[in-house]
This record gives structure tokens, sequence and C-alpha cells, in this order.
């Protein structure tokens, strides 16, 4: 089952996510079954993918980059699981394997679950620890701490865990899986309830981003984090493709600044990969586009555009500092995010 493929028995029509991921946690504690330790554990992600997107923001925010490494698999994939078809030979090159199926079947051979991204692989015995993703950044922000960068941001202060849970609950629920919801509906009802409720929570959003800059408090946390890779998708793919179009992210002024005001931020939109995530949902997803057309807009220089957002007060890091320039091999294309090539406002 791949990471955004129905529940083959839907209720009434309705799209179901299998959440049954292996829930496995990597901790600070040296007695710890999966003990943090650097250089250990390989982080396996599809740039394609929102979900792995939110971990690869995450690992840069807080410079896991050295003790952390990242597998990238190609943006499409069949029934069997993602590819590394992007490395020298289609295998990735720590690990040694073709598919990432293989990572969990050493974890247990009779796995029936989905075979999802992200996923974090034990390096020594070639066996995923865990592809839970709404788990995975908060322990990265919590349990790798050791191994953070100097100025690295608290992306999950104490203070704020309760606000973010609340904030993020319900915008997962409408927005994250809704637009899924909307593009795998197979009844008119299903669908029109999923997309109701995509629009309702965009409105709400809209109004709370009027008059503050980020989701929680004055500066980033994982709840930005965790919308933004919906955001960044929205006009490119879901509008169309999951039949989200009731309007545009652009048409929304609010919501559209501060998702811009997030791309320019350093770990967003140098993460932002929208030629793999375009191959991912119009060639794999056969069902909604069996031509395998890739649509060649939207104009996504429009990225680059002034936002503005910081005369509502706050910053992106507050005391912390921006992350550094991603790694070269971790880069991506300019060609495949025209708006990395377009001057930015500087980062306040």
């Amino acid at each position: 089952m791949a990471e955004d493929r129905p529940d083959p028995t839907p209720d009434e029509g309705r799209f179901e996510r299998d959440t049954r991921y292996l829930g496995d946690r990597i901790l600070d504690d040296p007695d710890a079954t999966w003990p943090v330790e650097g250089g250990r554990y390989r982080l396996v992600v599809a740039r394609a993918c929102p979900w792995a997107h939110r971990a690869v923001i995450v690992r840069r925010l807080l410079g896991l980059e050295d003790a952390l490494s990242m597998g990238i698999a190609g943006p499409t994939h069949d029934w069997r699981s993602w590819t590394f078809d992007l490395d020298p030979g289609a295998v990735d090159p720590v690990l040694g394997i073709h598919r990432l199926r293989e990572a969990f079947l050493a974890r247990d051979p009779d796995y029936d679950r989905g075979i999802t991204v992200p996923a974090i692989v034990d390096v020594p015995s070639g066996q995923v620890v865990t592809n839970d993703f709404r788990q995975i950044t908060v322990d990265l922000a919590t349990q790798w701490r050791r191994h953070h960068r100097d100025g690295a941001p608290d992306l999950y202060p104490p203070a704020l865990r309760d606000r973010i849970e609340a904030v993020s609950a319900p915008i997962y629920r409408d927005l994250n899986n809704g637009v899924y919801e909307a593009g795998f509906a197979s009844t008119q009802t299903a669908y029109e309830e999923a997309f109701q409720r995509v629009f309702d929570r965009l409105d709400a959003l809209e109004q709370h981003l009027r008059v503050q800059r980020y989701l929680v408090g004055e500066h980033l946390t994982e709840a930005d984090v965790r919308l933004f890779t919906t955001l960044v998708r929205f006009d490119a793919v879901y509008h169309h493709h999951f039949r989200c179009n009731r309007s545009t992210l652009a048409a929304l002024p609010a919501l559209w600044a501060y998702a811009r005001d997030l791309f320019q931020t350093p770990g967003f939109g140098d993460t932002t990969d929208f030629t793999q995530i375009k191959q991912h949902y119009y060639l794999v997803h056969t069902g909604l586009n069996p031509s395998g057309i890739i649509p060649a807009g939207p104009d996504l220089a429009a990225w680059a555009q002034p936002h503005h957002r910081e005369e509502l007060g706050g910053s992106p890091f507050g005391d912390a500092t921006p992350p550094p320039p991603p790694p070269a091999g971790e880069r991506v294309p300019a060609e495949h995010n025209p708006a990395l090539a377009q001057p930015t406002a500087p980062i306040g």
C-alpha cells in the first residue's frame, strides 16, 4: 500500500488512511531499545511526499545532517513501495537496497501494512525502526538535542506544546488529510463533505493569520512545518488533481503571504522540489490521471514575491539562527524550483 492510497474497503466512499505505523521511538536514553546515536540511523524520505517533507524540513532546521543521514527515494513507485532510482544503480548507497520495502521486511518478514515515508532505518540491522511521521519530527526536536546545531530553534517548546497540538489537530483532520479525502472519495457525498471541510479550514486559517505571523507564538514551531507541506502543494496539485477547486491558495491573501513567508525561510522553500511533487501525484495516481500528463503550471516563480509578513511582528528564529545552505548532495535542482532563482527579501 502506498503512502497515499485509500483503504480497499472505504466506508461509503470515504478515504481511510492506514495509520498502523511502526511506533517504536528513538530516545535519548542509552538503555532504550533504540537509543539516539549519531551516524547509526538513516532517514528515508521522498521529496514528493508531504509527510516526509516535514521530516526533511525539521532535520535541516535543527542541523542534524551529520548525525542522521538521509536517503531520498524517487518520486514514483508501484505497489511494492518507494525505490531508490535516483541513486547510481538504483540502490541506496548506505542501506544497499533497491526498495524501501526491503527494510520493512527486515524488521518483520510478515509485514503487511503501508510502506511509507518518512521512515528511519537502523543501518547496522537494515530494519525500519519507525515510520510514524507525526512522532518522528517531534522526537527529532526533543530527543536529538545533543546533535542539534549551534543556534538551532526550539520547534516544540514545552510551554507551547499543548497549543501546537490543539492548532494542528483540526489542520490535520480537515486539511492535511482532508485533501486526500476529497481526492480519493468514491462517492459525490463523501467528496463534497471533504471539500467543504478543506475550505472551511482554509477560511479559518485565513482569519487567524491576518493578525498573527505564525500559527503559535512569535516564531516558527512544529505547527508551521505541519501546515506548510500541504500549502506548498495546494495550487500545484490539490486544487486540480484532488478537485479542491473552490479557489487557489493564491486567492487567500493572508494564507498565501504566510506560505510565501515560510517558503522564503531557509529550510522550507529550499527543500521543496515541485518537479518531483507533480511527477508523483500525476504519474502514480493513474486512477485519477490515466493519461499521465503532468500539468505545466502554475507559475512557481510567484513564491518569491514579497510577503510583508514581518509587519505583523515576530521573527522566524527569534534568538536562534537560520540553518546554513543544504549540503551539496541534498540540494534541490534549480530547474525543479524556479522560485529559488528569484531574489527574495532578507530573513527577518
